[in-house]
Parts: structure tokens; C-alpha cells; sequence
């Protein structure tokens, strides 16, 4: 059965709308404006994004309640919820918002995280696509949109979005561990290799950079390599036996030309688990 979309039970984003921008004229109109809670100021907004994330979740509902037509409320909102990892609320609040706020770039990226949280990856893509529209230059919904098309198993469509990010901005380690691994997932451990290695140069990278890179190593036979490389993180014992399991599969017989996607098809479980976060 497939799944229901979650906001589709809601009250429209239009009616919303409608409730908060009435007739400005006299009478009734003004006394429920005067009767509404008054907005929270700048000062207790601050303390908010101070406190821990139940707190800010809580203040940010009681702000979206308030004015639910408010970019800053939603924005805030959806990003609350998603830190409580309230994801399935968090993509109702921003899709809702972006049928108010079309243009918005935050929302935009707030709901391709939510929904990319929720397992579904097409719908986060689309909405990482409309964020890189809004904001063409900015890296971060390409590099974004790449890990989404990688999880919906589009590995070359993903590619191609962690090089628009990195052309923006080469220096995304995360971006290009990622397209590292997308490459191997589509069995170029050559390119994988190129890739994460230059990821690895860079003293922000983690140890999750470097086992990515022993990994295709590995499934390349350059198990001296990958010694240097994971012995850095892993105990002799842990290494000896990684070596082991990755001779048994690649087999000294075989031809170099089949390594690549059978090997690549025995690591894929330990590849998928290994990508970054989104943006």
C-alpha cells in the first residue's frame, strides 16, 4: 500500500493565508487583532535558539500557531521538529509554508531534509532541485541532491550533482568523500579512488573518509595501501582480517576488467552506509 502524504490531511497553507491576512478594515477585524498573542520579540527569539531542542521546538510551535503565514516561523518550525527528528511533521510544516513562500531557499532545504530523514529520496531530490534553482550558485542543495539521487540508486545523475556543487566549491571534503563513493556504488573504483584520496589529503578529513579509501583499496587488491591507509584508525587484528575478506572476494585468478563490478557489488552494503548528511 503505497503511503499517504502526510500534509494532505491538513488545513490548506491557502486557508492559513485567508485566516492571517483579512480585511484590515475596522470593527471585528481590529478587536481579533488586538485579542491575538502578540509575536515574541527579537530578545526572547534569541534565548529560544539558546535553549535545548525540545524547548526550541515548543517556542517555535507556539510562534507558527500564532502567524502560520510567517516565513521566519516556518522556517524555524520545520527546522525544530526535524532536530527532535520529527521529520514526517517537519515536511508537512515546510510544504505547506512553500505553497506562501515559493522563492524560499530555506524551506526549500528544510523539506529535502525532512523528507530525506523519511526515506524518501525522489521527493527530496525534487525538492533539492528546486533549491538549487532558487540559488544557483550555492553549492550545498547540489551536493545535497547528489547523496538524495545516490539513495534512489541514480548514481550518475547523482554524480553529476556533487560536480556542480564541487565546481562551486571544491573544498566540500564531505562532497567529494561522497561522489567518492557514488563512483564506487557504480563500479568506478578508479575514479572512487582518485576522489577520496584527495578527500583524505585534507586535515578536516574524518576517519570515515580514510576506511572509505581502504575499502577501495581493498577491492582493487591494493592491500599494502590499504594497510597504510586504515592502519591509521583500525587495530592490526581488525585490519588483518578486513585484508582477508577482501582477497576471498576479489580472488587472484580473476581478470582485472570483472573486478571492478564485482567487487564494488560485494562492498555495496558497507558503501551505502558510509555517505554524509545532507547539505
Amino acid at each position: 500500500m503505497s503511503r499517504a502524504t502526510p500534509w494532505k490531511t491538513s488545513l490548506p497553507a491557502a486557508a492559513l493565508l485567508a485566516a492571517a491576512a483579512c480585511a484590515t478594515g475596522g470593527g471585528a477585524t481590529d478587536t481579533a487583532a488586538a485579542d491575538r498573542p502578540a509575536p515574541a520579540t527579537q530578545e526572547e527569539k534569541e534565548i529560544a535558539q539558546r535553549a535545548d531542542p525540545l524547548v526550541r521546538a515548543s517556542f517555535w510551535a507556539d510562534e507558527f500557531s500564532k502567524d502560520p503565514a510567517s516565513l521566519e516561523n516556518a522556517v524555524e518550525f520545520a527546522s525544530a521538529l526535524r532536530e527532535i527528528s520529527s521529520h514526517a511533521r517537519a515536511a508537512e510544516v515546510a510544504h505547506q509554508a512553500m505553497a506562501l513562500h515559493p522563492q524560499s531557499y530555506d524551506l526549500a532545504m528544510v523539506l529535502g531534509r525532512a523528507l530525506l530523514s523519511e526515506n524518501r529520496a525522489e521527493a527530496s531530490a525534487n525538492a533539492f532541485q528546486r533549491a538549487a534553482l532558487i540559488s544557483p550558485d550555492n553549492p550545498e542543495p547540489y551536493a545535497a541532491l547528489g547523496l538524495a539521487l545516490d539513495r534512489a540508486e541514480r548514481h550518475l545523475s547523482a554524480q553529476d550533482a556533487y560536480r556542480a556543487a564541487l565546481a562551486r566549491d571544491p573544498d566540500r571534503i564531505a562532497t567529494r568523500a561522497n561522489y567518492g563513493l557514488s563512483l564506487a556504488l557504480a563500479g568506478d573504483l578508479q575514479g572512487a579512488e582518485q576522489q577520496l584520496r584527495q578527500a583524505a589529503e585534507s586535515p578536516m578529513a574524518g576517519v570515515q573518509v580514510r576506511q572509505n579509501l581502504a575499502l577501495v583499496l581493498g577491492l582493487q587488491g591494493k592491500f599494502d595501501e590499504m594497510k597504510t591507509v586504515a592502519g591509521q584508525d583500525a587495530p592490526p587484528e581488525l585490519l588483518a582480517q578486513n585484508v582477508e575478506v577482501l582477497r576471498g572476494m576479489i580472488g587472484s585468478a580473476r581478470r582485472w576488467d570483472q573486478l571492478s563490478d564485482e567487487a564494488a557489488e560485494g562492498a555495496e552494503p558497507a558503501l551505502r552506509g558510509a555517505f554524509g548528511e545532507a547539505g
